[in-house]
């Protein structure tokens, strides 16, 4: 997190959905509210992470269909060295 400053968040959940929380919690010795939101920043991270992949990918496939891959050499074009 960058910011210094904290929010509060507050959940209303059934007590099924807390007590497994809690459990996966108390397996990593973590409190509950750490446990929560580890999970959310991990989440946060890997939809980041896929829309950084998605980003490349179509950088490098509209770079390849404008010849930008062509400008190597011909010998590591036809794989010879």
């Amino acid at each position: 997190m960058t910011s210094t400053t904290s929010k509060v968040l507050s959940l209303r959940m059934d007590g099924e959905l807390f007590d497994r929380l809690h459990t996966h919690a108390a397996k990593r010795g973590m409190s509950v509210q750490d446990y929560v939101v580890r999970a959310l920043v991990r989440d946060d991270f890997d939809e980041r992470l896929q829309t950084s992949v998605e980003e490349a990918d179509r950088f490098f496939s509209s770079a390849g269909r404008r010849g930008r891959l062509a400008t190597r050499p011909e010998h590591a074009r036809s794989g010879r060295a």
